[in-house]
């Protein structure tokens, strides 16, 4: 099979950068030829504001590169993971101009929330779900924190709503959770187009022994991720399991000077791939106190590769993730004091994570390996192509 790629990188690498790479990897493996259409967003900084909002909603040059390249190149799927904003919706008319069926991951909530998150002002937000017009994402200057840049994102929105771009020119949907998929399918998208592929790790960590006798929280250091809500719990709990803490990001300052007042939480900063690795096989668990709807956070994959459980709030896809008494415990989002109480009530905690981490490691080996995601990642590419040719 031949496929092209098109993905728009961001200017601070994340998953989804990872995850391009991981697949277009795996697919290479396996025989297949993969191409890459891609732009990246250091670009944006020297375009005008007009032009780049004009570019976000039609970028005729991405049209006419991919058409020239899909007449020099035969190609039998487009896999679409991020067009915003710099690829722009272009992509798909193009494809359907070639008659080349279209994949799109998923990757966060961007199709229904501008900013991607269903999150504003410290609390999950909901009120653009299902609307055409997303104009509460303006009125709060949800994306990057400007009515201008909102306004862009929620026009760009519009006219492919009103256009049916993403229910015309899109043969198969990819969500990462069964979560994710219910959310798309209440904001409209069609339901038997959506299908659940998490993502993989693209190399097996293998166990680890959970000798370090600590908890690990590792991410970016934003209000969102429930820092406040972490460092609260093991403030009231003095003799808790140790704490580290990895990563970098806003709050950086505030976590490193709070956890040099706390004597059972260390603050390690941001730490190098290999490095985590090493953390996670060592941590009695892996702590996950994140209150929005994530996408797939590789670090719970990571986790459950290292055999390490996993304690986080029951919310979004990580309510998915998390199988209770089998690869880690679920805690209610509602009231802050939940994660404090655990710490309190959990006297066996050791042995009790002792007793879930080989369920950790057989979640990862059923859902997360490579190979069980390059199945369902080819089954979806035929489900593209036999809809695409039910409706030629």
């Amino acid at each position: 099979m031949r496929i092209l790629q098109v993905h728009n990188f961001y200017q601070k690498a994340g998953g989804e950068d990872r995850v391009v790479a991981a697949e277009q990897a795996l697919l290479s493996g396996h025989g297949h030829k993969v191409f890459q259409y891609t732009v990246h967003n250091d670009a944006v900084d020297k375009m005008p504001f007009v032009q780049l909002g004009m570019k976000s909603i039609w970028n005729g040059v991405t049209y006419r590169n991919i058409r020239r390249f899909m007449a020099e190149e035969t190609i039998d799927i487009v896999h679409v993971h991020n067009t915003l904003p710099l690829i722009s919706p272009a992509v798909y008319y193009a494809a359907k101009a070639q008659n080349v069926p279209v994949v799109q991951t998923l990757h966060n909530y961007r199709l229904e929330c501008p900013a991607a998150t269903f999150y504003r002002a410290g609390s999950i937000c909901e009120l653009c779900l299902g609307k055409t017009i997303k104009y509460p994402a303006v009125l709060h200057s949800c994306y990057r924190g400007s009515v201008a840049a909102s306004a862009v994102v929620c026009a760009m929105l519009a006219v492919h709503g009103l256009a049916g771009t993403y229910r015309q020119n899109i043969h198969a949907y990819i969500a990462l959770t069964e979560f994710a998929r219910n959310k798309f399918r209440a904001g409209g998208l069609p339901p038997e187009r959506i299908v659940v592929k998490p993502n993989f790790l693209e190399h097996d960590p293998g166990a680890g022994g959970g000798q370090g006798g600590y908890a690990l929280f590792a991410g970016r250091l934003t209000a969102e991720k429930g820092l406040t809500v972490l460092l609260d719990a093991w403030a009231a709990c003095p003799h808790a399991i140790p704490l580290k803490i990895a990563g970098d990001g806003p709050l950086q300052l505030m976590v490193r000077d709070r956890a040099g007042t706390l004597p059972n939480v260390e603050y390690l900063g941001p730490c190098e791939h290999r490095r985590l690795l090493a953390l996670l096989k060592d941590a009695a668990f892996l702590v996950f106190p994140s209150r929005w709807y994530e996408g797939m956070p590789m670090v719970i994959l990571e986790s459950m590769a290292c055999a390490t459980p996993v304690v986080g709030f029951a919310v979004g896809s990580v309510n998915d993730l998390i199988v209770e008494a089998e690869n880690g415990i679920k805690l209610p989002l509602e009231g802050s004091d939940r994660l404090s109480k655990f710490l309190q009530g959990s006297c066996r905690l050791a042995e009790t994570m002792g007793r879930l981490r080989n369920g950790a490691r057989r979640h990862f080996e059923r859902h997360f390996t490579a190979e069980a995601n390059y199945q369902l990642l080819t089954a979806i590419y035929q489900r593209a192509l036999e809809h695409s040719r039910s409706i030629s």
